[in-house]
């Protein structure tokens, strides 16, 4: 994992009663997710520089579609938000799974 998601990790996996449950590096289909709540069927990316060159943008388009046509969304966040506040950051992917539950 990279440091962006063992900061995210580390605020998703302790709950609080009442949290939606995260799981990391969860398989759906033929990806692997860097989070997923599985009672919001929220997935959550977390992407870095390589995520803005033209390939990967029809990559990650591609496997969104693949997601959302089977019931889940998608949330994607870049290194740099989770960096600047790891925090924020988490509490807003939480609040985005209390939305869906």
């Amino acid at each position: 994992m990279s440091r962006s998601e063992v900061l995210l990790w580390a605020r998703l996996r302790g709950r609080s009663p009442g949290d939606a449950t995260f799981r990391r590096q969860h398989p759906i289909g033929p990806y692997i997710t860097d989070f997923y709540c599985s009672a919001a069927r929220l997935v959550v990316e977390v992407d870095g520089g390589v995520h803005e060159y033209e390939d990967r943008k029809l990559r990650d388009a591609r496997r969104d579609e693949y997601l959302a046509d089977r019931g889940y969304r998608v949330l994607r966040l870049t290194v740099k938000e989770v960096l600047a506040d790891p925090d924020g950051v988490a509490a807003r992917v939480r609040e985005e799974a209390r939305r869906s539950c």
